[in-house]
């Protein structure tokens, strides 16, 4: 089933590449605790949040997985499919129930080499997503970690 056109997609996708990519798309839902993907699995899709949050979880050895980040609506959900060697880097559970635009990598990939302009406008948006999580990374972990009245302004 394609999915409709939507005006609340990522404001850095033009509308002719946002509806391009939307055209693409497959609803699908989660429920509650299901596992969306795992660390160390193919990225092998991908998909925009429409309602919900997911949890973005790393394993570590001896312990349960750790939340590293929460998603919610209108954001990326998977960046590792566009990037090689195509290998989830986290894992990602729903801690709501979730609905979702769904997208096939591979397709969407070969989209992109088949328009140049249309690739670079996804480059551009999934590098803009990753930068700002790394960002974000980095707020949090200076927050935990940095010496109270350390003068490290955040």
């Amino acid at each position: 089933m394609n999915a409709p056109v939507s005006t609340s997609m990522p404001r850095a996708l033009p509308a002719e590449h946002r509806d391009r990519l939307l055209r693409a798309a497959r609803e699908v839902s989660f429920p509650l605790g299901a596992r969306i993907f795992e660390e160390g699995q193919d990225a092998d899709r991908f998909w925009i949040i429409r309602t919900g949050t997911v949890d973005l979880d790393m394993r570590v050895p001896g312990r349960r997985a750790v939340v590293i980040d929460s998603l919610g609506h209108n954001e990326l959900l998977g960046w590792s499919w566009l990037y090689p060697p195509h290998v989830w880097h986290l894992g990602a559970e729903p801690s709501s129930p979730l609905r979702a635009y769904q997208f096939d990598a591979t397709g969407v990939r070969a989209a992109c080499e088949d328009d140049p302009e249309f690739g670079r406008t996804i480059a551009l948006w999934v590098g803009e997503v990753v930068a700002h999580r790394l960002q974000a990374a980095r707020v949090r972990l200076l927050d935990l970690y940095a010496p109270r009245h350390s003068g490290i302004i955040l």
